[in-house]
């Protein structure tokens, strides 16, 4: 079993518990860990990893990133360095929880065809913690299509190794993971144990409120996946999410023609709305994030 954490080296307790709690999975097999290090000091990181990794039951290796630069080349070459069955992603701020892995690997024994298994999720933000669970077994890409279906997220991520690779064109990163579930669906649905056994701590990313990036990325998923705008509640959702990042950005007249189009396509679109509502100054994204946050979702 493989596993890929990628990082800048800039989140040195959240990386450490990351790794702790890979390591602490019980899984039967010898679990080898590679930590990818993306535009930062390999041996600052393992400075930083040297208490964690001393007592480590599997191998853990600390490598620069040799793709292109970024979270997806990162994972890339972490995925490149292993030579294990499967392999399973974790970001540097989120931490497994026990029986992760075991149940997942489960998963996939017991289905043989499939080649991609994802699990449900506690988002942690500030003080609250708030379960996703998904209500299904088997995520489909009609799933994926209509929704983003967040609970689907990288650190859940388990796969046969050679079957995916990570997309290194996402425009700053933006949505690779969201591309890369929608890929494997499209071969076989998704296996997915419908558990909270990741924690995924929100307040850390910085990638939520690059919006010039999270335009270009749900530009890049529009063009991509043609899929997503032939749904008229996911082409909705996405228009309304690009309506929000154009108002972030101040863009009053872009953040109005996305609405508009979010309106066309389901009339009770309440991205839209909110999206409308920070363009006209009537309260700002940050807000808006921090109200959906608490609650677990997210724009």
């Amino acid at each position: 079993m493989g596993v890929v954490i990628p990082t800048r080296g800039d989140r040195p307790g959240a990386l450490a518990a990351a790794v702790s709690g890979v390591l602490d999975q019980s899984y039967g097999r010898r679990l080898h860990l590679v930590v990818v290090v993306d535009g930062g000091s390999v041996e600052k990181v393992a400075e930083q990893l040297a208490p964690v990794i001393s007592t480590a039951k599997g191998s853990v290796r600390i490598l620069p990133n040799r793709q292109r630069p970024g979270l997806p080349g990162a994972r890339n070459t972490g995925i490149a360095a292993l030579g294990t069955d499967l392999v399973a992603f974790c970001d540097d701020d989120d931490l497994w929880l026990p029986g992760k892995l075991e149940a997942q690997a489960t998963a996939l024994v017991e289905e043989p065809a499939a080649d991609f298994a994802s699990c449900a999720i506690e988002v942690e933000y500030g003080s609250r913690r708030v379960p996703r669970l998904a209500g299904t077994v088997r995520v489909t890409r009609e799933h994926l299509t209509r929704s983003r279906m967040m609970m689907v997220h990288s650190s859940t991520f388990l796969f046969r190794r050679g079957s995916f690779w990570v997309d290194e064109s996402a425009p700053g990163g933006q949505n690779e993971d969201w591309d890369l579930a929608l890929r494997a669906a499209w071969r076989h649905p998704i296996v997915h144990v419908d558990r909270p056994l990741v924690l995924v701590r929100w307040g850390a990313s910085q990638y939520v409120t690059k919006w010039a990036d999270r335009i270009a990325g749900l530009d890049w998923m529009l063009a991509r996946h043609p899929e997503l705008a032939a749904d008229a509640r996911g082409s909705a959702r996405i228009y309304g999410q690009l309506a929000f990042a154009h108002a972030a950005l101040g863009r009053r007249r872009e953040a109005a023609r996305w609405a508009l189009k979010a309106f066309a396509a389901r009339r009770g679109e309440p991205r839209a709305a909110v999206a409308l509502a920070v363009a006209g100054r009537l309260i700002s994204a940050g807000a808006v994030l921090s109200l959906l946050n608490a609650r677990g979702h997210g724009i």
